[in-house]
């Protein structure tokens, strides 16, 4: 078995070591051992770091990521959580779509001023609401008021 130390780790993956002890802490990679002060990983890992990647460029949280994996590391994806992760993709891509023809259409739109377009108050209606936007719950909040002083 070939073992890694992390700085080759760090260099093959192209993660700085500091992201690999966060994620041997999170429990998504684990070392195998010690060389000196340098944790050692078996080669394996780097195909376990793309996997990683590939899932956080999907949008799966860190712990969710860590739900496909083994406790011995192999990998282990339910598909329905691939398929739920596509459904989000599908309502962020036809939310984007939205936003973007709206702005397209914004900025060529003939009307006077863009508060007179009947489109662009259609944009502004939905993103108030949250329709668009993806607002989050902190952003829908009531903001606190700061006490006067």
């Amino acid at each position: 078995m070939k073992l890694l130390d992390i700085a080759d780790v760090a260099k093959q993956s192209g993660l700085p070591a500091s992201a690999l002890r966060y994620y041997e802490e999170k429990g998504l990679i684990t070392s195998v051992g010690r060389r000196g002060l340098r944790r050692l990983f078996d080669a394996g890992v780097v195909e376990q770091l793309a996997l990683i990647a590939l899932g956080r460029a999907s949008g799966f949280s860190l712990d969710e990521i860590a739900l496909m994996f083994t406790k011995d590391g192999r990998p282990h994806i339910k598909r329905r959580m691939l398929s739920a992760k596509a459904d989000e993709l599908d309502e962020s891509i036809r939310k984007l779509s939205a936003m973007r023809d709206g702005l397209r259409h914004a900025a060529v739109c003939p009307a006077p001023s863009h508060m007179e377009c009947p489109t662009f108050r259609r944009i502004l209606k939905a993103a108030a609401s949250g329709a668009i936007g993806g607002r989050s719950e902190k952003a829908t909040s009531t903001p606190k008021r700061r006490p006067a002083g």
